[in-house]
């Protein structure tokens, strides 16, 4: 199952004056999360063990992870099957909280989604509202 993928977010209302890697953040910061948190799949664990160090040792930022080692494609392959059923639970662009809490945490309107910077700092920011909703999940899914 593909969650996403950053090809989608180039075309349409993409911002013109934003590079294709601009719509890869959003989703970067969430499987940066994700992978950090330990709910990584087999395919990052065994096939790619050097990809979690490099997100641990902040070598490269979400985005840009998200763009190197996934090729911008987020799918079920990537997590663990604990973090694909929160991910179906919180990430999903129509049913879930994530992007709401994405604009609300990070301060953007739905016109400038793209425009967040890739960086580690807003991964930190981000962080404790994606560390909160998973507890949240975990606490009624029990």
């Amino acid at each position: 199952m593909k969650y996403d993928d950053a090809s989608w977010h180039s075309g349409g209302n993409f911002p013109k004056d934003l590079p294709p890697e601009a719509g890869a953040t959003h989703t970067g910061m969430f499987l940066a999360w994700s992978l950090l948190s330990g709910l990584a799949g087999d395919i990052h664990v065994e096939d790619f063990p050097e990809s979690i160090p490099t997100l641990k040792e902040r070598s490269l930022t979400p985005g840009a992870f998200f763009l190197k080692f996934c090729d911008g494609k987020f799918t079920d392959e990537d997590l663990n099957e604990e973090g694909n059923d929160f991910t179906e639970h919180y990430f999903d662009f129509e049913t879930g909280k994530y992007i709401n809490d994405y604009g609300e945490t990070l301060g953007f309107s739905p016109d400038d989604l793209y425009r967040i910077p890739d960086t580690w700092e807003t991964f930190d920011k981000l962080k404790p509202v994606l560390d909160r909703r998973y507890s949240e999940w975990k606490s009624t899914a029990a």
